[in-house]
């Protein structure tokens, strides 16, 4: 089963970029920044990698950012995530950005996204991946930042395919940044937002994200099981739900396979996707290994995968073709 899903090609839809900064790389970075780290070796900061929840691991994943500070740092760690995806047979990947957790302490928007668009641009022509960015807010922050961040994108605009929303969702509902979704919205931008397993309400979010904002996929978002009324509106508007197995496993009490395959068995187009994998040991092949699925079980999750991409139809087709051909090989 690893070969046969080591030889399919793949779409990572939910990927945090400042997730994927591995140990290796965070000492690089911060020898060349002159940062002082507080770990002696690569093994003892891997160590100190222990998550029983979502604040827990936000804590340790917001002081690993602050080796980045210039536009190479940026650039390198989107083209090593690359690369990896490469690796994998990752063909095409949607990927999450945090400027607001790079501003807030002084480092330019400009330099995040020119960082990340030069990698994406390399990646494409050096390695045959292709790539588009997502710019998240941070739920936690004001909404009124949220919004100037939003206004700060627009000169970009044509390098970011949507917005999303992730971090801290306890008290922070998708309602506080209905007016930042609709700015978003009339921009041209996509819309996706974080509805985190197992929070303080959790089906209430995700009523909110379909009804309310109007996304066009939702991430996490396994408790909408608890709702049957939103499995039927998801079905009904093709919402695709971006699931994270390994991370789930660390932040809530399981990796949620038994609720995915359910969630697979009623038609919505749930995906499988890495998260933060510097975190949460396993990239995207190891999240499809980690389910124990049916040849054909992850064939139809790489096909949601697919299908719910925000790339024109034909790129689409394209990519189904490959899967396909992959799949019967």
């Amino acid at each position: 089963m690893s070969e046969f899903i080591a030889g399919l090609p793949k779409a990572e839809l939910h990927l945090h970029i400042e997730g994927t900064l591995e140990p290796e790389l965070k000492f690089e970075l911060a020898r060349r920044n002159g940062i002082g780290l507080p770990y002696e070796s690569v093994e003892e900061m891997r160590a100190a990698y222990a998550f029983d929840d979502l604040p827990s691991f936000l804590k340790v994943y917001y002081e690993g950012m602050e080796v980045l500070r210039t536009e190479p740092d940026f650039y390198d760690l989107a083209m090593a995530y690359l690369r990896r995806a490469a690796s994998q047979n990752v063909r095409y990947a949607e990927i999450f950005f945090d400027p607001q957790a790079h501003t807030s302490r002084g480092v330019p928007f400009d330099v995040v996204i020119r960082g990340l668009r030069r990698a994406l641009l390399d990646a494409e022509k050096q390695l045959g991946v292709r790539a588009q960015l997502i710019m998240c807010f941070l739920r936690d922050f004001q909404a009124e930042y949220a919004m100037a961040t939003l206004l700060e994108s627009l000169p970009y605009k044509e390098w970011i395919v949507g917005v999303g929303l992730d971090s801290d969702e306890k008290g922070n509902p998708p309602a506080k940044f209905a007016a930042v979704y609709e700015r978003a919205r009339q921009e041209g931008y996509l819309l996706t937002m974080h509805c985190d397993v197992d929070q303080d309400n959790s089906v209430e979010h995700i009523r909110q994200a379909i009804q309310d904002i109007g996304v066009d996929r939702i991430d996490h978002g396994v408790n909408i099981l608890e709702s049957p009324e939103l499995v039927q509106q998801v079905l009904a508007k093709g919402i695709g739900l971006t699931c994270c197995p390994i991370s789930n496993g660390y932040v809530t009490d399981s990796m949620k396979v038994e609720g995915i395959r359910k969630l697979l068995e009623q038609g919505v187009r749930v995906t499988i996707n890495s998260d933060d994998p510097a975190y949460f040991t396993g990239y995207v092949q190891e999240n499809l290994q980690a389910l124990d699925f049916t040849r054909e079980e992850i064939v139809q999750v790489l096909r949601n995968a697919f299908e719910i991409t925000w790339l024109p139809r034909h790129l689409k087709d394209a990519y189904l073709a490959e899967l396909d051909s992959a799949a019967q090989a």
